[in-house]
């Protein structure tokens, strides 16, 4: 739980946009997990396997709630460098990064699940369809799609703050 508590935990916030639905997911993965062990073939596959739990107790989260969050997502927590950049770049950085996770926020969720296992979990296509049971060509054209519509955002964004 130490060693994928945290890398789960951040999966479950991207795709919920919910620290307490988070949470209780990441629970409820471990839980299911500690259950169904035996059915773990090769321990070298953990970290997906986790994951791959992880990501369906967010579906099924997902489906139950056809309402949109009134409350805004809390800031997801930090890890900090040992070596500490100047605070204006640092502060430049958080905030880049902030603006980029609402955005990817915004996607709908089949976009936003592809898109956080690819670029926050540095998952490969070939592992997000095997984790999500989708054909590769799928993954790749929900990649592409939500790409697309992620710029979209981003530009809306920024011609709503000039």
């Amino acid at each position: 739980m130490e060693q994928y508590g945290d890398y789960l935990l951040r999966t479950a916030v991207l795709l919920l946009r919910d620290r307490q639905a988070a949470e209780e997911a990441v629970q409820d993965t471990f839980i299911q997990a500690f259950e169904n062990i035996a059915q773990l073939r090769d321990g070298d596959k953990l970290r997906s396997w986790l994951t791959r739990i992880a990501v369906n107790r967010c579906r099924m989260r997902q489906r139950k709630w056809d309402w949109r969050h009134i409350f805004p997502m809390p800031r997801m927590d930090q890890h900090v460098n040992e070596s500490v950049p100047a605070v204006d770049e640092m502060l430049g950085v958080h905030w880049r990064e902030a603006e980029m996770i609402k955005s990817v926020q915004q996607l709908p969720y089949t976009y936003r699940e592809v898109i956080t296992l690819y670029y926050y979990n540095e998952l490969g296509v070939q592992e997000i369809a095997a984790q999500l049971q989708l054909n590769i060509n799928t993954v790749k054209a929900r990649l592409m799609r939500g790409r697309h519509k992620l710029r979209q955002i981003v530009v809306e964004k920024g011609e709503s703050d000039a």
